[in-house]
């Protein structure tokens, strides 16, 4: 079952060996790491078993999140910039 890690889906998958070598073989032929490699690996097979329509419409409500996530966090960091300057500004 997955757990939730902010807006993702966190999963923990067991690897046999022999196969993680060939895995990290493959990451790092593609600069990247195991995780990442492993992520695409499954956004590529979901598009490749799933309807255009159905995967394009999933993707976006993914892209939509994470314009939403990132929205968030610069909306938070200034409000905190701007807390701290009136906490200085009312000493």
């Amino acid at each position: 079952m997955a757990q939730l890690h902010g807006n993702k889906a966190h999963y923990h998958v067991l690897i046999d060996p022999n196969r993680a070598e060939l895995l990290l073989e493959k990451a790092a032929e593609a600069d990247q790491r195991p995780a990442a490699w492993i992520r695409e690996a499954v956004y590529s097979e979901l598009k490749r078993v799933y309807p255009s329509t159905v995967y394009n419409e999933a993707m976006a409500k993914d892209q939509v999140q994470w314009r939403s996530s990132i929205r968030n966090r610069i909306e938070g960091r200034a409000k905190s910039k701007a807390d701290i300057l009136l906490d200085i500004l009312n000493d």
